[in-house]
């Protein structure tokens, strides 16, 4: 992803600090009831949180679709996470937040059993071995994802990346998970649930194949 330079992203996201999170740490554990407070949901509302958020059309496509579902979009560049803000206040939504950090803090910010899926889209392939604990679906990550995640909570994988796609097959299955969908093709799903993202979008045009993984929590 290109990202271009914008020296007043980190000026926009403070300005609305009820969505950009600079200090989500205070809110480990308390997820439930800081959404309750910002948009009336229930304590028991699912809260699915995007690894990567890129520009947030993923994210924010399914923050319109399912408004009783409270979606947490991680990503480290202010430009990025500028880009996810002018979505979300162009859509009204009130079930969306944004935390610019990084992914390893994610047990510093989720408490053990707090989220309900978890999505990995189109990450970084590391496609060199000894980076391979780089990739955000090697088993020391996803030990760190079965700690925030609810005892049969999800995990989603998508990526045009067939290397790293076999490579998290045997990762999901050597941490413990059990995977409940395998597909190499995803447009020949024809899935009416699949919201594609800027990548994928760009990438089915040119005719690349999609690969999706889901995998549970035991």
């Amino acid at each position: 992803m290109r990202i271009r330079n914008n020296p007043r992203a980190l000026e926009k996201n403070m300005a609305y600090p009820d969505i950009v999170l600079y200090k989500p740490q205070d809110q480990k554990g308390r997820w439930h009831e800081f959404f309750m407070q910002k948009n009336g949901s229930s304590l028991t509302a699912p809260i699915h949180i995007e690894l990567g958020m890129g520009r947030g059309k993923f994210l924010t496509t399914h923050a319109v679709n399912h408004p009783h579902v409270n979606y947490i979009g991680m990503e480290l560049r202010n430009e990025v996470v500028c880009d996810g803000l002018e979505k979300a206040l162009a859509l009204k939504l009130n079930n969306i937040v944004l935390l610019p950090i990084n992914i390893m803090e994610i047990e510093e910010v989720f408490e053990k059993h707090e989220a309900d899926t978890l999505y990995i889209n189109f990450c970084d392939p590391w496609p060199k071995v000894r980076h391979a604990k780089r990739r955000l679906t090697h088993r020391l990550f996803l030990e760190r994802y079965r700690n925030i995640l609810k005892k049969g909570g999800t995990v989603q994988l998508k990526t045009d990346s067939r290397e790293l796609f076999d490579f998290s097959v045997v990762e999901f299955q050597e941490a413990g998970f059990e995977i409940t969908e395998i597909t190499h093709d995803l447009s020949g799903l024809n899935d009416p649930d699949n919201v594609m993202t800027e990548y994928e979008t760009k990438f089915v045009r040119m005719g690349i194949k999609i690969n999706r993984l889901k995998a549970i929590c035991k």
